[in-house]
């Protein structure tokens, strides 16, 4: 994530304290997890759905720990 983004959600929700994590990804474990999905054992469950324009209520409901699945922010 750019820090631009990184600065954007601090503005909106007021955070202090934002940290970046990144994932180093290689070939095999892709190639690993296409097989999973192909294989159906991966499965994705999405709890809620934002608009871009509703960010910081959907952070503010994965803060309170309502979240059962993915929270999706759609562009």
């Amino acid at each position: 994530m750019s820090r631009i983004f990184q600065l954007m959600f601090k503005s909106m929700i007021g955070v202090k304290n934002m940290r970046l994590i990144s994932a180093h990804i290689n070939q095999k474990d892709l190639l690993f997890i296409i097989e999973l999905i192909n294989m159906n054992k991966v499965k994705s469950i999405i709890d809620k759905r934002y608009p871009l324009s509703e960010t910081a209520e959907a952070l503010r409901y994965l803060e309170e720990g309502h979240a059962r699945g993915k929270v999706v922010i759609t562009v």
